[in-house]
């Protein structure tokens, strides 16, 4: 079931319906627990049962580490009731291991389904073993990783990790597993606490008409976003990329530049479809981009580049390593780890590892300059300058945007050849002829216009919203929500790609 689809609708409006016209909350979390298994069958039915019982380990794993936690908190109370300090010490190392298996039983699930091939790879070459490479062969074709596994694991570990901190359990495993298969982010975010979900359930009131006007745009949006920019902007990313050894440096630039606004509107469209779907059953899922193009540091950029995730990172990797309360040195190498991290959660393919590594090594530096702008006025008064704040928004984005080749083509050797000729190649004669002319229709000079235009209006749309806070009144986009949907029918691509963050 594709989130741009009639079937979709149909399934979203049924079951708003249906959910308003019932009295009782009990029965409306069956009945979203009922539609998000239907809406994840849909697109994988034999790994429901998987996820309910790891839905049910993570229930009874967070109980378990309340109860331990709780003794550990209570120690001094039950210590003058003459309970041994040894044995308190040992009822909060019990915490600790509940944790712990926790933890690694999620990340062995992970693990198993998206990064064994990679792994038994890795191992064959290194220790001249073809049976374990044989064994990879036959996994990756046997072997299919779960839907959104990734963002589903995430949230389990950041679930447990809030329940040892001092957060109250869930008592309900209907509310958890509803939460937990919540169809709107359960297969590509945004990654969602717990207790934030929990929290917007004991306020859960029928939307007012603003917010339901709003839910339909926000879909509408989305569905704009989706279906009409990224999916046509990916058909000319594909035909380069798939086509790369006859491609010129000019044509690499503008795909490498065409596939960072494909997946920016690609996962914010979903993003908003799964908002708007969330909204309309009164819910209200946390933001995850906030213009990220429009950042003039790296560390701004992540900040507002999948906010959910960096969010997740920053929470439950960084600070536990220390964040930047360690000098200098282990802030970046804190850095680093936290972001090789990210791109081993990406994808088990070297391409992202590198990505997650060069944006460390990106963020290290940005962390030095700032380091060193504290002790120099001069250099910080020149970063706080216009021309200093363009040249610093202008690194920023080539940084991102050169970094998406390794992203885009995670095989090393091809984001090797195409960084390697992004200056003075020229492109094979019936390259041009077989994208553009044939495929496209436009010459390439077109074509490099419109994803000028393209990045102009993700501009001027954050210029209207933030700096003139204009917005959109309500009877305006009644009348432009049906006036998307028709636009997309007519002018989406037939063979609509699936959402890119699909495969993380």
């Amino acid at each position: 079931m594709n989130f741009i689809s009639i079937v979709y609708g149909l399934f979203l409006l049924s079951l708003v319906v249906i959910y308003w016209s019932l009295q009782k909350q009990r029965h409306r979390l069956w009945l979203l627990l009922f539609a998000s298994l239907i809406f994840y069958g849909s697109l994988q039915i034999e790994y429901i049962p998987l996820l309910l019982a790891s839905v049910l380990m993570n229930f009874w794993l967070g109980i378990a580490i309340s109860k331990n936690r709780v003794y550990a908190a209570n120690g001094f109370d039950s210590n003058q009731s003459g309970f041994s300090q040894n044995l308190l010490e040992n009822w909060s190392w019990r915490g600790l291991l509940w944790l712990w298996l926790g933890i690694i039983f999620n990340t062995l699930m992970l693990l198993g389904f998206k990064y064994v091939v990679f792994l038994l790879g890795i191992a064959g070459n290194f220790m001249d073993l073809p049976v374990l490479n044989s064994i990879s062969i036959w996994y990756g074709d046997n072997v299919v990783a779960p839907l959104g596994i990734s963002f589903f694991s995430f949230e389990c570990i950041a679930y447990l990790v809030d329940v040892y901190r001092g957060a109250p359990p869930s008592q309900q495993l209907l509310k958890f597993a509803t939460y937990k298969f919540f169809f709107p982010k359960l297969i590509s975010g945004p990654v969602t606490r717990y207790h934030y979900f929990a929290s917007k359930l004991r306020t859960l009131h029928f939307p007012a008409g603003h917010q339901v006007i709003e839910g339909l745009w926000l879909i509408a949006c989305g569905a704009i976003q989706k279906g009409i920019l990224a999916d046509h902007t990916g058909n000319f990313v594909n035909l380069c990329f798939e086509n790369l050894q006859r491609a010129g440096s000019s044509d690499i630039w503008l795909a490498t530049f065409g596939y960072g606004l494909q997946l920016y509107l690609d996962f914010s469209g979903y993003v908003h479809i799964a908002s708007g779907s969330a909204l309309l059953l009164g819910f209200q899922l946390p933001p995850n981009f906030d213009y990220p193009y429009l950042t003039t540091s790296i560390a701004d950029f992540w900040r507002r580049w999948h906010i959910t995730l960096g969010d997740w990172l920053r929470n439950y990797l960084y600070f536990p390593l220390g964040g930047g309360r360690h000098g200098l040195f282990r802030t970046c190498l804190n850095l680093l780890l936290v972001m090789l991290v990210a791109g081993i959660w990406h994808g088990a393919a070297w391409g992202f590892i590198v990505w997650g590594g060069l944006h460390g090594l990106a963020l290290i530096v940005h962390r030095i300059t700032d380091a060193v702008s504290d002790r120099v006025a001069a250099l910080k008064s020149w970063w706080e300058s216009v021309p200093g704040t363009l040249m610093a928004w202008l690194l920023v984005q080539v940084t991102v945007f050169v970094l998406w080749i390794p992203f885009r083509l995670p095989n090393l050797r091809d984001a090797l050849w195409a960084v390697r000729h992004l200056w003075g190649h020229p492109p094979d004669p019936q390259f041009a002829e077989k994208v553009y002319s044939q495929a496209l229709g436009m010459p390439r000079e077109d074509v490099a216009l419109l994803l000028l235009v393209l990045a102009v209006a993700i501009l001027v749309s954050y210029w209207v919203e933030r700096s003139l806070k204009l917005q959109l009144s309500w009877p305006m986009k009644i009348l432009l929500v049906p006036s998307c949907f028709f636009a997309v029918l007519l002018f989406a691509p037939e063979d609509r790609p699936p959402y890119i963050y699909f495969d993380f």
